[in-house]
């Protein structure tokens, strides 16, 4: 049976080398206290609950020593990898990890640590909607506000949202298309700030997939207690 014939396996990378420097906190923002456990094992306990996934590849920074004190991550499908200066590194390091086990038609969701309120239901429904498409897609909320573009502190211009979408994690695509488009990326020291940008410079379309808003990013202090609310809400 050639590897075209052959089921795609899913695995799911995890950039988890930040700092949260925007946090104000001590220590990197995927280990603060989140409704009695920390932010990333509330991210990797929902990614644990998703069968399809074979393997779950957490890249860390290499001074990190947090995340052996949580049983989570002993997981036999966790495997933990360095991560490096930015997070396309930790994506890529990641990818070149799994080289050794994915075929290139495999499935690569890459999640954002920082994201521990992803529900269950959306990483399946990103899985059945793109399992048969070619390249892949992302996880996506279209824009409800008003968008304003500004130069300095003055509004140059309204923009048109009707097209417009925030951008989630999880990001699917095939594994050796994403890990030749980020090694492309990062090669050439373009701007790639999630993976659809990365196979976008390398001249593919990604598909969206709705997903739901409270799949929020923790970036500030005040996004925990917003996600300590929508978690209680799905609990």
């Amino acid at each position: 049976m050639t590897e075209l014939e052959t089921s795609p396996r899913f695995f799911a990378v995890i950039p988890a080398a930040g700092v949260g420097k925007r946090m104000g906190s001590e220590i990197p923002k995927q280990y603060l206290p989140l409704l009695g456990k920390t932010v990333i094992e509330h991210t990797i306990t929902t990614l644990l609950a998703e069968p399809l996934l074979d393997r779950i590849i957490i890249a860390v920074s290499a001074e990190d020593t947090h995340w052996q004190s949580l049983d989570v991550l002993k997981d036999a499908r966790i495997e933990i990898v360095d991560g490096g200066a930015e997070r396309s590194d930790s994506v890529l390091n990641g990818l070149k990890h799994l080289s050794s086990i994915a075929s290139n038609n495999d499935w690569v969701l890459v999640h954002d640590v920082a994201r521990p309120c992803i529900a269950a239901s959306d990483i399946q429904r990103l899985i059945t909607a793109l399992s048969s498409h070619p390249v892949g897609g992302i996880l996506a909320v279209p824009m409800s506000d008003t968008v304003k573009q500004v130069a300095g502190k003055i509004i140059a211009a309204t923009v048109d949202r009707s097209q417009l979408w925030h951008a989630q994690t999880p990001q699917m695509f095939r594994h050796q298309l994403l890990l030749d488009s980020v090694t492309a990326g990062v090669e050439q020291g373009l701007s790639i700030t999630d993976e659809a940008s990365a196979i976008e410079l390398a001249g593919y379309q990604p598909e969206v997939v709705q997903a739901i808003s409270a799949n929020i990013k923790i970036t500030r202090p005040e996004d925990l207690a917003l996600a300590e609310h929508y978690l209680k809400k799905e609990g």
